[in-house]
């Protein structure tokens, strides 16, 4: 069985339990919260550099640290990768149909049903909940859906194959590199290590505040029918994600970690793809933004059941 082993958490009463809780996604809203409150406040966020810093630097030095210094099994490194992949083509299935019974297009609401903000959301989230090994296994997750959402997803929403599009990203090289060096037991100089362990310790709280930033500059306007919408993507993320669990035997901490991954917001990624492809980026803006003010809410519930 993969993950069995287990973190011993020292939780004794229902108070103890909250403040475990309070502990790993209060830091998460308050660093979004920092982001939020800066843009409202009209202070100027250069999201270019930013999310280039973050993306082409930061998260591939992140990616390949944890990778190298971690000690999980590397046939679980592997099977929650296809896991993951098997999540999202599940998922696509079910979501293209329901999308054809409500009538709605495919190009604008297919990919954010598909994948979920298992970057800025999830990375953080794992790390606070499930330590070093949560954080391992987030990132074969959040690679696994890096590749598929700038393959599968960029054809979806642009209705043309871009099978190489997912290559130019610096962290799938970084995912690869990382995956080699784990499955040969291989090290790095004590001083290249440590430069890239400092480099990628900016990421997860640049993420979360992009993540903020990101909301404050989104359209307001949130129709029923996006919150219904929202409600259904976390239903089916939540039952797929059981189902794939139970298929690929994933327990402990890399089933808590699965499933928390599955069950974050829709990714500012599907917003930014729908914009340069003119796919209904406004509905996706809100999609965007509904499902991640419906997570306040639920990811503490999922970490209640999680971690108890």
């Amino acid at each position: 069985m993969l993950g069995t082993a287990t973190r011993t958490f020292p939780i004794e009463t229902e108070s103890s339990m909250l403040s475990e809780i309070a502990a790993i996604v209060v830091p998460v809203f308050v660093l979004a919260g920092i982001g939020f409150i800066w843009v409202r406040a009209g202070l100027d966020y250069d999201f270019q550099f930013v999310t280039r810093l973050t993306l082409e630097v930061g998260t591939p030095c992140l990616v390949f640290s944890t990778l190298v210094k971690t000690e999980i099994d590397v046939t679980a490194f592997q099977t929650i990768v296809l896991a993951s992949l098997s999540l999202y083509f599940v998922l696509g299935l079910i979501a293209w149909a329901v999308l054809h019974l409500l009538a709605l297009p495919i190009r604008t609401y297919l990919s954010p049903f598909i994948f979920s903000n298992s970057g800025n959301v999830g990375l953080p989230l794992c790390f606070f909940a499930f330590g070093a090994e949560g954080l391992a296994y987030g990132i074969a997750i959040f690679a696994s859906m890096v590749i598929a959402n700038f393959t599968v997803g960029v054809w979806i929403v642009s209705g043309k194959p871009a099978p190489w599009h997912a290559f130019k990203q610096p962290m799938v090289y970084a995912a690869l590199l990382g995956a080699v060096f784990l499955s040969q037991s291989w090290g790095v100089p004590t001083w290249l290590g440590n430069t890239l362990e400092l480099a990628g310790q900016f990421v997860i709280p640049l993420m979360l505040i992009t993540l903020g930033a990101s909301i404050a500059g989104l359209p307001k306007q949130a129709p029923w029918r996006i919150v219904g919408l929202s409600m259904l993507k976390y239903a089916l993320s939540g039952i797929v994600a059981l189902a794939v669990t139970w298929a690929f035997g994933l327990t402990g901490i890399a089933f808590g970690v699965f499933m928390l991954q599955a069950l974050t917001p829709v990714p500012v990624t599907s917003y930014l793809l729908a914009a340069r492809f003119e796919a209904g980026a406004a509905e996706v803006a809100r999609f965007v933004m509904i499902s991640t003010l419906l997570a306040v809410p639920l990811i503490p519930v999922v970490l209640r059941l999680l971690l108890s």
